[in-house]
C-alpha cells in the first residue's frame, strides 16, 4: 500500500484544554477503510532542547530533579522548553506554534545549559531533531552535544525549578541507565547518539 492508503482523516477536533502549557485534544478520525475511530487523544506541548554535555575531563554534566509522572527523583541531562510566545499571535499553545527552527532550538540549548548548570561550551554539535512522542504529540526534541564545557557562573533557575548539578563518569552514567535513576527515554537515546557521533568522531581524529 502507498502512504495515501494509510492516512487517517480528521473528522472532528475538540480542544479539551488549551492554555500556555498544553493543547490537549479529543479527536475523531476516519480510517483508511472508511470506518471511524474515536475518541483519540493527542496533544501539543513546548518543543524542547536537550543537551548531552561533558566537561574538560570528559565527565557528563547531569541534573537531578523531581519528575511527577513517576513520582521520583531522576538523573538526566540538561534540557528545557523552547518559547513560542514571541513568535505567536495567540497566548496559548497550538498545533503549529510549538514547532521551532533550529536557530531557536540552539539558542534555547545554550540558554538552558548555562541556566541549569552554570557551564558553557564553544563546541556544539546538533545530533538529532525528532518527534518526542509521535504516537500522541507533534512536539519535537532537539538534541545537541556540548563538549569541553567550563563553569563560568552559578545556576540561574526559574522560580519553579529545583535541581542539583552532578558530574558523573561514563561508567556511572551507564550504571544509572541500566540499574539506577536515569529514566528519561529520550535522554538515554541522546547518550547513544552522542556515543555514536561524538566519540566515533574523536576516534577518527586520533586514528
Amino acid at each position: 500500500m502507498n502512504n495515501s492508503s494509510l492516512m487517517w482523516k480528521l473528522k472532528n477536533e475538540e480542544h479539551v484544554i488549551q492554555d500556555e502549557w498544553i493543547d490537549f485534544r479529543r479527536n475523531k478520525y476516519v480510517l483508511p477503510d472508511g470506518s471511524e475511530i474515536g475518541p483519540v487523544y493527542n496533544y501539543s506541548k513546548h518543543s524542547f532542547s536537550l543537551i548531552v554535555a561533558t566537561d574538560t575531563e570528559g565527565n557528563f554534566l547531569c541534573v537531578r530533579q523531581y519528575r511527577h509522572g513517576i513520582d521520583e527523583i531522576t538523573t538526566e541531562f540538561p534540557a528545557g522548553g523552547i518559547e513560542y510566545k514571541e513568535k505567536s499571535d495567540v497566548p496559548y499553545i497550538t498545533y503549529d506554534n510549538i514547532i521551532a527552527t533550529e536557530d531557536d532550538a540552539f539558542a534555547a540549548a545554550k540558554r538552558e545549559l548555562i541556566e541549569e548548570t552554570g557551564y558553557t561550551s564553544d563546541n556544539w554539535t546538533h545530533l538529532l531533531t525528532t518527534p518526542a512522542n509521535a504516537t500522541l504529540s507533534n512536539s519535537r526534541v532537539h538534541i545537541y552535544a556540548a563538549t569541553n564545557c567550563k563553569k563560568i557562573t552559578e545556576q540561574e533557575l526559574d522560580d519553579t525549578e529545583f535541581l542539583n548539578v552532578i558530574t558523573i563518569s561514563e561508567k556511572e552514567l551507564l550504571e544509572r541507565i541500566f540499574n539506577g535513576d536515569f529514566k528519561q527515554s529520550l535522554h538515554v537515546l541522546a547518550y547513544y547518539l552522542f556515543k555514536d557521533k561524538i566519540n566515533c568522531k574523536a576516534k577518527d581524529i586520533n586514528a
